[in-house]
């Protein structure tokens, strides 16, 4: 499992507003390219973003289901990104102060053909790139509100 955490100089409520916006989601999560569509309820758990992932050629369609949401403490998705597969991202925020929030994201294969080639590398790769993530994450939401 690939685990990074970032302090965010921002409210908890603050970051989990960008996470709620499931339009935001291609700004701030690596390897989206384009949101195509939100269901109105998004993050509610069953709700979906309809996504697509890398570029051309290699476009891939899909969506992430909301698994599970406690604002503003909490959010588990479900990415699919099928043939390859899915994953399961937990985004857990910590209130340090009134302005101050430590943001942890854990993410794992979950099913499909990646589940069964988890190594050393995939974590690498995959810590690599949440930590992009959540630094993207963080300028939303500092941004978002200034």
């Amino acid at each position: 499992m690939a685990v990074v955490e970032k302090v965010v100089p921002v409210s908890a409520d603050r970051v989990f507003a960008v996470l709620a916006d499931g339009w935001t989601y291609s700004d701030w999560v690596v390897g989206t390219a384009h949101i195509r569509d939100v269901d109105t309820d998004w993050p509610a758990p069953g709700s979906h973003i309809y996504h697509q992932a890398a570029g051309w050629p290699l476009a891939l369609k899909d969506k992430t289901v909301a698994v599970s949401c406690d604002p503003p403490h909490e959010l588990v998705m479900r990415p699919h990104l099928w043939p390859f597969g899915e994953l399961t991202v937990r985004l857990r925020l910590t209130a340090l102060s009134p302005q101050e929030t430590k943001v942890t994201l854990a993410e794992e294969f979950a099913a499909g053909p990646l589940r069964w080639t988890r190594n050393k590398l995939d974590d690498l790769l995959l810590h690599y790139r949440n930590r992009e993530a959540l630094r993207r994450l963080a300028e939303l939401a500092a941004r978002r509100f200034a």
